[in-house]
């Protein structure tokens, strides 16, 4: 069997994808564009010197891309307070009394919950909100007033 160069473009291209499924790096599939890039140099007929540039090009120019787009990205928080990782964060709950250390007991979404207190000054019942989990301890914060 007698594979031409755009063939082993195409494979190599899979080859990158199936990578980057089984790692989660990313740059791997823009290393995949080059290598397709590749194979549509030689469809249209060019020379193994050419494919090559074209398949360099692409990947290093959509590798390059990506990069600059992720450090133009502002720095995500850490995940106990980062709502696009816990969606309870923001909701709020109602705390009846707090203890002297600042915890509390409070009941969220039909269970039990310890909570502490994150805001600025003494804590006082009534209505808060959820800025962070950590383990299995709710921090909370005075709701914002309407």
């Amino acid at each position: 069997m007698d594979w031409n160069a755009s063939t082993w473009w195409w494979v190599m291209a899979g080859i990158l994808v199936a990578a980057e499924l089984a790692t989660g790096t990313f740059y791997l599939l823009m290393l995949a564009l080059g290598c397709a890039a590749g194979a549509m140099a030689a469809h249209a007929g060019m020379a193994s010197t050419p494919q090559l540039l074209t398949a360099a090009m692409v990947g290093a120019g959509a590798t390059a891309a990506w990069h600059v787009k992720r450090l133009r990205q502002p720095a995500q928080g850490p995940s106990e307070s980062n709502r696009n990782v816990i969606l309870d964060i923001g909701s709020p709950v109602q705390v009846p009394a707090w203890a002297d250390d600042g915890s509390a007991r409070v009941t969220y979404r039909g269970a039990a919950w310890s909570v502490r207190f994150e805001g600025a000054g003494p804590p006082h019942p009534g209505e808060h909100v959820i800025v962070a989990l950590n383990g299995n301890e709710l921090r909370v914060a005075p709701a914002p007033r309407r």
